[in-house]
């Protein structure tokens, strides 16, 4: 195989990872979003699982959205760092695969 082919086949690798892992990540701010809107229980292990890697993950853009509805708070405080992990990871990707 030659080198060229190799690197490709690294880089197309990497870029599903990248892909996969801002994926996963979207996913548990969405989902956190919805038990939030849906007023999951709390207490529950699942739901408490979801709010504990979803602030991890939306800890650096917590309180830029300080409104007065709570529902639009958590909203936009979530949603805004999954559309910027899609973005990039999908961006990132998509440039690993050109490579």
């Amino acid at each position: 195989m030659p080198a060229s082919n190799r690197r490709g086949v690294g880089a197309d690798r990497l870029a599903l990872i990248i892909h996969s892992l801002a994926d996963i990540a979207a996913v548990f701010l969405g989902l956190w979003i919805l038990l939030y809107l849906l007023d999951a229980n709390q207490a529950n292990v699942f739901v408490d699982f979801v709010h504990g890697m979803a602030d991890w993950l939306a800890g650096w853009s917590q309180d830029i959205f300080t409104m007065n509805t709570e529902a639009l708070r958590v909203f936009f405080n979530y949603a805004l760092p999954a559309v910027i992990y899609l973005a990039v990871g999908h961006g990132a990707a998509a440039w690993l695969r050109r490579l």
